[in-house]
């Protein structure tokens, strides 16, 4: 691991608050009424209840959404026995994902002890407070022990995600790798290569499928597993073979037609690739470091077809397609275990998602490169919004047909839009963007590189591989702030505009800066005076081709940045005005709010282009945008100045775009409720529908009700601002913004590069 990555974890993990979860009331506590039904005396009824009829806890508390992560810090990622408590971290991101992916809850609990039977004890005992259990890195062979007896022994479901979930994904894939090759898992010979935990339980569940265990042949550290050794274990011999002429793995993998490995880096050469029947399936697990790379198997054999473990790689074995999906599904339906019937039900609807086309959002999420079926996406994308639909339906499913539910979900419709909503969460929304972001890196501009927050957001976009940055200040002051801040400017291109050495760039973007506005007043010597403002000098590189994208507005007015790039990298064709967009998400979901910085009373004119815009970029989200335009009356019940040009605003807007769901002017409170709105103006054009983007009349108000939200807790996440109508990609920061937010609006700013907007 680089030194780069080290401080940048350290600093991310210490943070404001130090970790990565925390636990908040979800019920009110405002008054002494509130605290008395909380807790006492109030809080006795439902104790009471609970103890008539144990699953009224279901009801009354939040155990059925709520799952332990339990670990002894045995077997911590490819860290090894490094103790309970150093391997907390991961088990706090392991409830982060939890969360942001299916909103489930988690308790993080790591366990000093490494006796299976007193860990089983252990987690017996405070096993009542969960819906479910994820056992989580513990070393084979007790890991299989510990799970065999929890799940026999408690009522609740777990599952050690190491064995199961590698195992899930794995087999989907599996499935259609095969599939493209034409061959059937009853034939295929299969060579395992690891026989830990993880590398049994995927070979235990691809036999459930129909490998047949004399066509399997799986190697430990010591070679082949034969019936003629005698230092096997249970779970390793029953996958012994009965061949006495293979004892390494470049003899085991002759003729073979899957390859899985759960070991180690570098294990499986070129030659052994060669070695192999035709359109050989290589699945080349090991973390970080696969067994062998997909650069040297596809060098090897044309005709591989092949997965790793990483992201920059085609068909990811990532365990997030899984988990979160599964808990999910079991505790919706309260169910007393996962079992194969419900293992085997996600395999199969992760397998089918891939085959299915891809939705328009998850291939602009990876710039745009069309995802088809094949040898290169057999595996869904993490990022798929349907994961969490698919699997988590067909677990549950399974659970209620198994018999091991205690609940059963008798309008699956509106199940699944109970499930889609939980993809409110903005996390989601901007890990899409930073993983979209990363695909396609750009050059970005950083306009203010002297402050300190815009100086680690570029080291941190740089780090994370979205960026290029270009930052446009004093080398020396540069170094000295990094050197205070303790960063490393290494890869950073750092530009002093005012140097003698830019003389050159500074009058070749004058000359190009007085000509396209020579009917507008501008001259070549004004021009030339204003190459020494870094706005102007970073967005005239914009305009030249020299950067593609750029990043200010820490120190300077808005509406003196809106008129530098209107002068400068103009407005896109057909538009005529420009406006800023932020997005903030609440407990039900993402609220898109304009124009938050730059066009102070709008017209009529304005509000359609800006409603046009918002309507575009929301699209570009995923999600499909309610209009609302927003004001202090409803439908003309006052004849006030913004009342009237929001109406002529929603005329044409009705007239011009009869595709889109838009409707005003009204209050904020009938743009979210759409019952209450309904009941009282039941023709109108967004009936049913709760509006999530708000267009305001006012920048006063639309700036406020933005500042409000995001200081309230009820906001999980505010992203923005977000540029709308520019001709190239120029990001005005808040004067406040933190490093998050910088770094934010630098994906967005690389997407709108990449033209994928967002």
């Amino acid at each position: 691991m680089n030194s780069k990555l080290e401080e940048l974890a350290r600093a991310y993990h210490a943070g404001d608050k130090p970790g990565k979860i925390e636990v908040r009331p979800t019920k009110p506590y405002a008054t002494q009424q509130d605290l008395t039904l909380a807790y006492s005396p109030g809080v006795a009824v439902p104790c009471k209840d609970i103890e008539s009829d144990p699953t009224a806890a279901y009801k009354y508390t939040a155990k059925g959404n709520l799952v332990a992560v339990i670990s002894n810090g045995t077997a911590v990622l490819g860290l090894g026995d490094i103790g309970a408590m150093a391997g907390k971290p991961v088990m706090e991101g392991k409830g982060l994902l939890f969360k942001i992916y299916a909103g489930i809850d988690v308790f993080d609990i790591e366990v000093d002890e490494k006796d299976p039977k007193k860990f089983i004890e252990i987690v017996k005992a405070i096993a009542p407070t969960f819906g479910g259990i994820n056992l989580e890195d513990i070393k084979a062979p007790e890991c299989f022990e510990i799970e065999q007896t929890l799940k026999k022994e408690l009522d609740i479901p777990v599952m050690h995600d190491d064995q199961h979930g590698t195992a899930i994904i794995s087999a989907a894939g599996l499935l259609n790798a095969l599939s493209i090759a034409g061959k059937k898992i009853e034939e295929a010979r299969f060579v395992i290569n690891g026989a830990g935990a993880s590398a049994i339980s995927c070979t235990k569940l691809y036999e459930s499928f129909g490998a047949r265990r004399e066509n399997i042949v799986m190697l430990d550290s010591k070679g082949v597993i034969s019936k003629e050794r005698t230092d096997l274990t249970e779970e390793k011999a029953y996958f012994a073979t009965s061949r006495t002429d293979i004892h390494t793995l470049a003899e085991a993998i002759v003729g073979a037609d899957v390859f899985v490995g759960l070991s180690r880096a570098k294990v499986l050469s070129q030659d052994m690739v060669r070695a192999m029947a035709s359109q050989p399936i290589v699945f080349a697990l090991a973390n970080p470091n696969p067994e062998i790379t997909y650069e040297e198997a596809k060098a090897a054999r044309e005709d591989v077809i092949m997965a790793t473990g990483r992201s920059d790689y085609p068909n990811q074995i990532n365990n997030v397609i899984g988990f979160p999906y599964i808990f999910r599904g079991a505790l919706d339906v309260q169910a007393r275990a996962i079992n194969e019937e419900m293992k085997k039900a996600a395999t199969l609807a992760i397998a089918a998602l891939a085959r299915e086309a891809v939705p328009e959002e998850v291939t602009r999420a990876y710039g745009n490169v069309e995802l088809h079926f094949g040898p290169d996406y057999f595996i869904p994308k993490p990022v798929d919004p349907r994961l969490i639909v698919r699997v988590s339906s067909a677990v549950a499913r399974a659970a209620i047909e198994s018999g091991v539910a205690q609940r059963a979900i008798e309008d699956w419709s509106a199940y699944e839009d109970e499930l889609r909503s939980r993809l409110g969460l903005m996390s989601h929304l901007t890990r899409r963007l930073h993983e979209a972001a990363k695909l396609s890196p750009r050059r970005v501009v950083y306009a203010a590189g002297d402050n300190p927050a815009v100086l680690r957001a570029a080291v941190e976009a740089q780090a994370q591989g979205m960026a290029h940055p270009i930052i446009l200040g004093i080398p020396s002051h540069l170094e000295q702030l990094a050197k205070e801040l303790d960063l490393s400017l290494e890869g950073l291109t750092i530009i002093n505009y005012r140097d003698e050495a830019e003389k050159g760039r500074r009058q070749e973007y004058a000359e190009f800066l007085a000509h396209q506005n020579w009917r507008k007043g501008g001259d070549l010597p004004t021009a030339v005076d204003k190459m020494y403002d870094p706005n102007y000098f970073g967005m005239m590189m914009l305009s030249k081709g020299d950067a593609d994208a750029m990043i200010t507005g820490i120190y300077s007015h808005h509406t003196d940045l809106a008129e530098i790039a209107k002068q400068t990298v103009g407005l896109r064709k057909g538009v005529n005005h420009f406006a800023t967009m932020h997005m903030v998400t609440l407990k039900n979901g993402p609220l898109f709010l304009t124009d938050t910085m730059i066009n102070c009373n709008l017209k009529a004119d304005a509000l359609v282009d800006i409603a046009v815009l918002a309507a575009e970029k929301v699209r570009c989200f995923g999600i499909e945008p309610v209009l609302a335009l927003v004001g202090f009356s409803n439908f003309g019940s006052t004849d006030a100045e913004s009342t009237q040009e929001a109406q002529k605003a929603v005329a044409i807007l009705h007239e011009r775009y009869p595709h889109l769901l838009v409707d005003g002017e009204m209050q904020v409170s009938l743009a979210l409720h759409a019952e209450k709105r309904d009941k009282r103006y039941p023709e109108n054009k967004i009936r049913g529908r709760k509006a999530n983007v708000l267009i305001f009349p006012r920048l006063t108000a639309s700036n406020a009700c933005y500042q409000l939200l995001r200081e309230a807790d009820d906001a999980e996440e505010v992203v923005g601002p977000i540029q709308m109508g520019l001709n190239k990609p120029v990001y005005f920061a808040d004067h406040e913004a933190s490093v998050t937010d910088i770094v934010n609006i630098t994906a967005l700013a690389v997407l709108d590069s990449n033209t994928c907007i967002v």
